[in-house]
């Protein structure tokens, strides 16, 4: 993989992952994912993604693996599911799952980051299967209202509510 965007700040090459075999849960079984909140430089507009399981927007997220730190599990999962670089900000704190349990092993805990967008690239490992597009404040709160965990991490960041 090669072209802008597909390094680490430290320089090494950003591979896309597939699976699970690596995957952090917590001691209640919930599986602990990582997210950004992906600002514009102006902080006017966040930038969302296509769910691939129901139609519908969301924060670039996933799961954090055992190899990786949080941040850099957001990172990569911004890289794979946006095709964008970014600087991390802030640390936006643990948002626990909102939609009510099936299973415990169905549950996530959500540890999610503001982050500035450097770049958008045009061939990322899943631009066949999402879209992605600018909003502002307003439009994501709206596009995200069936998802309140994803709406608490857009409301705990410094985004211009605009």
């Amino acid at each position: 993989m090669s072209g802008p965007g597909s390094e680490t700040s430290d320089g090494r090459s950003m591979q896309s992952r597939t699976g699970r075999n690596k995957q952090r849960y917590n001691s209640k079984g919930e599986r602990l994912v990582a997210g950004v909140v992906p600002l514009s430089p102006d902080q006017n507009f966040v930038l969302l993604i296509q769910s691939t399981r129901r139609k519908g927007w969301v924060l670039p997220k996933g799961g954090w693996e055992t190899d990786e730190s949080c941040q850099e599990a957001a990172t990569r999962e911004a890289w794979e599911e946006a095709g964008i670089t970014i600087q991390i900000d802030y640390d936006l704190g643990i948002i626990d799952e909102k939609r009510p349990p099936k299973s415990s092993k169905d549950r996530s805990r959500y540890s999610f980051f503001q982050a500035t967008v450097l770049s958008e690239v045009e061939d990322w490992p899943e631009r066949h299967k999402r879209e992605r597009q600018w909003f502002t404040y307003t439009q994501a709160l709206d596009a995200l209202a069936t998802r309140p965990e994803l709406q608490e991490a857009l409301q705990r960041s410094t985004m211009n509510q605009l």
